[in-house]
Order: C-alpha cells, then structure tokens, then sequence
C-alpha cells in the first residue's frame, strides 16, 4: 500500500514563499487523497499494489481498463507531490544554481533568466489545473506542462523540475496571481534534487 511521504522539512520553514497552512493543507489533506484514493483502485488487483507507482505510470496502457483512470489521476497526484516536495527546499545550499542542470540550462536557453521566463510562461499558458516541467526529450532540455496531474513519464519523457499549478497550491498566500507565486517559487527550488536527477540521465 502506498504511504504519505515524510517531509525533510517543516511546514513553517518555507515562509515566506509558501505559507505553513497552505503546506499543511497540501500534504497531509490534498496528496493524503491521491494516496487512498490510489490504494482503493489497487485493491482491486492485489498483483498491482507492490508495484512502483512510476511504473504504474509509465505502463498505463497495461494498467486494466477498469482502474486506468484512477491510477492515471489519483497515481499521477502521488507521484507528482512526491516529487514536488523534493524540488522545493529551505536549504541554503541546496537552492544554489550550481551543477551539470545549470551549463545545461544556459547552454539550452541561453541563460537562467530567459529559462525561468519561458518556463513561467510556460505554467501561465496552462488553462486550469496542471503542472509545469522541465524535462529530459530525447538527451535535451525542453520545458512543457501538463493537464490535471499528468506526469511527462507516461509520454516516455523525464521529469527533472515540476511545479504544481492547482490552486491549492498557492491560493491562500497569492490568490488568483498565478504569475506571483511562479516567480517566488524559484527563491526555492531544490537545485541540488534537480541536478541529481539530471545526471541520472
């Protein structure tokens, strides 16, 4: 059965990027949801419960027609928050923009800030609820989004750096200014996570 991940920090220690209700909220209540709702579906073919749910969804296609959905939405959003509470950090150190990701990133887009630029538009050009990615095609960088909780792993792409759209992630603090919490959100990103998933590539 699949479990809520700890947290490597508290809920309060990303103040004032995100604030300590809207984390709260977001791992104990909303990625607490994808997990049960996750395990129901997969209680249904005991086989399938052990599996990895990157593999759940890098296989979709073989998941049984009946709980393809679920795993899809309900999978997606654990995988997805997962990960998410990895890319972002209060550690100093860990959000310098230092390693193989950062040549990558300037030698791809130019620089950090046409980088950053393109992938807030990235996440502004995304109608409703969704993420936005950085992610390894084919050995080079692209920047795309999702839908609802769609990981690029489905599409045979690797994610490298995502950051949650839905508007529990950012309402209480920033509302309807989507842009706004974009544009903080980079004062924490996780670039040594995001490194370390680079040179697995």
């Amino acid at each position: 059965m699949h479990k809520l991940p700890k947290l490597q920090y508290s809920y309060d220690s990303l103040e004032p990027i995100i604030d300590t209700k809207t984390m709260e909220i977001h791992h104990t209540k909303h990625h607490q949801t994808y997990i049960d709702k996750l395990n129901i579906a997969l209680e249904k073919h005991p086989t399938l419960i052990n599996k990895d749910v990157k593999e759940l969804l890098k296989n979709l296609n073989l998941i049984p027609e009946e709980i393809r959905t679920a795993v899809r939405n309900h999978g997606g959003g654990h995988f997805n928050h997962s990960l998410f509470w990895q890319m972002i950090t209060p550690n100093k150190e860990n959000k310098k923009f230092t390693g193989e990701i950062a040549k990558e990133i300037e030698k791809e887009f130019g620089s950090f800030e046409e980088f950053k630029k393109k992938f807030i538009e990235s996440g502004m050009a995304r109608f409703g609820s969704g993420w936005t990615w950085l992610i390894l095609e084919n050995k080079k960088l692209n920047i795309t989004s999702t839908p609802n909780q769609d990981n690029p792993i489905s599409e045979g792409k690797t994610p490298l750096l995502g950051i949650d759209l839905w508007e529990h992630a950012y309402y209480l603090k920033y509302q309807n200014k989507r842009q706004d919490y974009l544009d903080k959100i980079f004062e924490i990103i996780n670039w040594t996570f995001v490194n370390e998933l680079y040179k697995k590539k």
